[in-house]
């Protein structure tokens, strides 16, 4: 997953993008970048690193003009690589720029038919510099001038030859500002105005959060094939560029992914959590009515919503047994076990009191590899737990995912080819209990009805766009176990730094 924001305003943009991206810095801790256009004329900061140590004041007074773009990243296939942090750029057409979330499922083929084809080329190992030079491409064939309907044709061949889960925001040189999503929806953009002595303003991102933080106000979320451009005068142009639409969202991005106070496809991300806790309250009452669970503790911070509501349905006293270091990062995506494990004593620190003698229920949202499940266990029995249960607000994890989140290799799920009973086993719990896939569905169907699907691959591995076979995923594979991430890491070649003031 990545974030992504672009601005069309009457004013400079640069502390606009900062303060939307430090919002959306949850979608990624890799790198970040903001470029912005100011008469016809592009202006880069990007860098590996948190958005608030990226950007410093002499970056900022750079980055001039109404117009702007930015991006967070974390890697989807092992580089970590500041070459591959974005937006990307290319010279011709026009002068494009875009930044990207999600991932082209086949991007090695079109890289091959760019290269023979189109005769572009391409630097990095990112399918969001294949996407770009894709769409740099077909806008060439609309010839010396745009139009909005030149625009919206040229998007309309990028979803005929471009598969999988992907949002994009671009800037055309002397046109304006450009956002569009894959025709099945699967990976979330939004956007909002606001109005100004000068004029409306407008803002395309992630989630709607970051709407929240610049003062726009949510208009609505792109639809599946949509394409949404602002022209230099302000003006909004939208056209569906597909007839293949379909909304099938990303179901996870409302498990863990979106922060609870966003608002995605018209559901309310805290209100669906809420929805998680209560279902999964009526399973363990169904299938374990006389339980003895003493206390619900969440593993902070996205299982909070879901355990508090899990608590009040069971009648069972809530607790914060955890309190986390804010400053380490996400677990599932950091390379090598051995990293990961010690990186969950360093974030978490338990509260004896709320532990011992007890039999605890822990709450978290999912379970990836299992491995943060099972120091955390074994943190509660320190603590002086006399049972652990574990519950998921998720079902279990047992694919990976191919639209842009970095679920690991197959074979590095926990729940992979495993019984739920088996999984317990492993991660050390006295019981443990999963979301029902239904259940999932329903907890955020029931807030927006007109979704009539969601994208579950990872539960249940049915890829909504078609075309991922087992010779897929063995690639997908080689590129996301842990000794291909650490290989990457060690390989990374030195990139000639975009700003001469890098460091």
């Amino acid at each position: 997953m990545c974030g992504i924001v672009g601005v069309m305003a009457n004013e400079p943009v640069n502390q606009m993008l900062f303060d939307s991206l430090t919002v959306l810095q949850h979608r990624g801790q890799d790198a970040a970048g903001i470029m912005t256009c100011d008469r016809g004329r592009f202006y880069l900061r990007k860098s590996n690193g948190m958005v608030r140590d990226v950007f410093r004041t002499r970056h900022m007074k750079r980055l001039v003009g109404e117009m702007g773009i930015g991006h967070v990243r974390y890697p989807t296939a092992g580089s970590s690589s500041e070459a591959e942090s974005q937006p990307f750029y290319v010279n011709s057409p026009y002068g494009i720029a875009l930044a990207h979330n999600g991932n082209l499922t086949n991007s090695e083929k079109l890289s091959e038919e760019l290269f023979r084809t189109d005769l572009r080329h391409i630097n990095t190992n990112s399918d969001s510099e294949v996407l770009l030079n894709i769409f740099a491409h077909e806008l060439g064939k609309q010839g010396m001038t745009l139009s909005a309907q030149d625009i919206f044709a040229a998007v309309s061949r990028v979803y005929q030859r471009c598969e999988g889960g992907y949002a994009a925001v671009a800037m055309i040189s002397g046109y304006g500002l450009l956002g569009f999503r894959d025709p099945n929806a699967i990976r979330p953009i939004v956007f909002g105005r606001r109005l100004t002595p000068q004029g409306i303003e407008y803002m395309i991102a992630s989630e709607s959060v970051a709407l929240d933080a610049a003062g726009f106000d949510l208009v609505r979320d792109l639809a599946p094939g949509e394409a949404i451009f602002i022209d230099q005068h302000g003006q909004l142009h939208s056209q569906v560029c597909t007839p293949q639409a379909r909304l099938s969202p990303c179901i996870f991005e409302h498990v863990y992914l979106a922060r609870p106070d966003s608002i995605m496809d018209g559901i309310n991300i805290y209100h669906a959590r809420m929805q998680m806790g209560q279902k999964l309250a009526e399973k363990i009452q169904r299938i374990k009515p006389d339980h003895d669970i003493d206390v619900v503790i969440p593993i902070p911070d996205t299982s909070r919503t879901s355990a508090l509501e899990l608590a009040q349905h069971l009648g069972v006293t809530y607790r914060e047994g955890f309190i986390k270091n804010r400053y380490i990062g996400r677990t599932f995506i950091m390379p090598g076990q051995t990293l990961r494990k010690k990186s969950v004593r360093q974030k978490l620190n338990a509260i004896g009191m709320e532990f011992k003698g007890k039999n605890v229920l822990l709450v978290d949202d999912s379970i990836v590899r299992g491995t943060t499940c099972n120091e955390i266990i074994m943190m509660a029995r320190d603590a002086g737990a006399k049972k652990v249960y574990f519950a998921s607000a998720a079902p279990a994890v047992r694919y990976p995912n191919v639209y842009g989140i970095d679920m690991p290799a197959a074979k590095e799920l926990i729940a992979h080819g495993r019984t739920e009973d088996e999984v317990g086993e492993l991660i050390g719990a006295d019981w443990l209990i999963y979301q029902d896939l239904q259940d999932l569905v329903d907890a955020c169907q029931e807030l927006n009805p007109a979704i009539q699907d969601f994208d579950c691959s990872v539960f249940d591995g049915r890829y909504v766009t078609g075309g991922i076979d087992h010779a897929y995923l063995n690639r997908l594979e080689s590129q996301r176990n842990d000794l291909a991430k650490q290989d990457a890491g060690d390989n990374a070649a030195i990139e000639l730094h975009n700003d001469p003031d890098q460091e």
